[in-house]
């Protein structure tokens, strides 16, 4: 599998991530409670599975300037979602707002530059 092929099928994780972050953000914002737990996980699930092929992409076949960048901000995003994870949500406080809208920034960023670099 070539790399742009493996970019464009992480995207697609990327984007089923990002509706459960939605989802997840919504009941956060609208009823000042946290999200399930197994709604949670399968976000980082997911968020992991496209982050391991970029990746791997990165490492075999090289990927695009614009997807290594892409690849930086999403794996900010996703130390910041593993913090929010342990920190917050394992033990059952409340996860913090500005938080939450941080690592949903630093994730829509690197999803916009993963999608130009795999279909442009």
């Amino acid at each position: 599998m070539d790399s742009i092929r493996m970019l464009q099928t992480a995207v697609v994780l990327f984007a089923i991530a990002a509706a459960g972050g939605l989802v997840m953000a919504g009941v956060r914002f609208a009823g000042k409670r946290n999200p399930p737990t197994a709604l949670a996980m399968l976000h980082g699930l997911l968020g992991a599975a496209g982050l391991t092929l970029v990746l791997y992409a990165a490492c075999t076949n090289g990927i695009p300037r614009t997807a290594q960048w892409g690849l930086a901000l999403l794996l900010a995003a996703a130390a910041g979602g593993a913090w929010l994870n342990l920190a917050f949500h394992w033990k059952q406080r409340p996860l913090p707002g500005a938080l939450v809208v941080g690592h949903a920034l630093l994730a829509v960023a690197g999803f916009g530059l993963l999608l130009v670099a795999a279909f442009a």
